[in-house]
């Protein structure tokens, strides 16, 4: 049976951003290969056409979010238009829900850890870009110390997403993520 143009491809992104998504959701070890790719819509057996290992997989579902995320901040007509922009689209009630849509490094840095070399680099990589990114919104956005302000501030939204998520009382999530939006700003000055 011949198959579009494109078909593999395009098979390949389905796995790739249902892999990103159930990561994200439900953690790189809790999600097994069967779940994504009935998720999928394919077969198990599906699998290994388009990835060597489950490791492949999470680097490239890894990479694909991370790049989103930059994308997003950084993009010239709906990214964000200053650091108070970037900061409150990051600490707000959507992304305090929707993990599985949202950061990679709020869902996965547990686990991110404790994956391969190869995989920390890409993660790596992805974040020194996306803290490049924030220094850009940032004034002298060249400088050391607009990197390493983004860098900070990068952490506590991390940091504060995830208590945010941690905790069982919604009014107290909301005063979390609130009181990150402030003292991040404060970081930005």
């Amino acid at each position: 049976m011949r198959f579009e143009k494109g078909h593999k491809e395009n098979t390949r992104r389905r796995i790739i951003d249902v892999a990103s998504r159930r990561f994200r959701r439900d953690g790189i070890a809790a999600s097994g290969l069967a779940g994504i790719m009935a998720e999928s819509g394919l077969t198990n057996g599906a699998f290994y056409p388009h990835f060597d290992s489950k490791e492949t997989l999470v680097k490239e579902a890894l990479s694909s979010a991370l790049n989103d995320q930059h994308s997003a901040l950084t993009n010239d007509k709906t990214g964000a238009v200053d650091i108070e922009d970037a900061i409150r689209r990051y600490l707000n009630r959507s992304h305090l829900l929707g993990c599985d849509e949202g950061c990679p490094s709020a869902a996965l840095l547990p686990e991110i850890g404790r994956q391969s070399e190869s995989t920390r680099k890409v993660y790596e990589e992805a974040y020194l870009s996306y803290v490049e990114g924030l220094a850009m919104l940032l004034p002298d956005p060249k400088s050391n110390k607009s990197r390493r302000q983004a860098a900070t501030i990068f952490g506590l939204m991390v940091g504060a997403i995830q208590i945010a998520r941690a905790v069982s009382d919604p009014q107290l999530a909301e005063e979390i993520l609130e009181d990150g939006v402030q003292a991040a700003l404060k970081l930005s000055r």
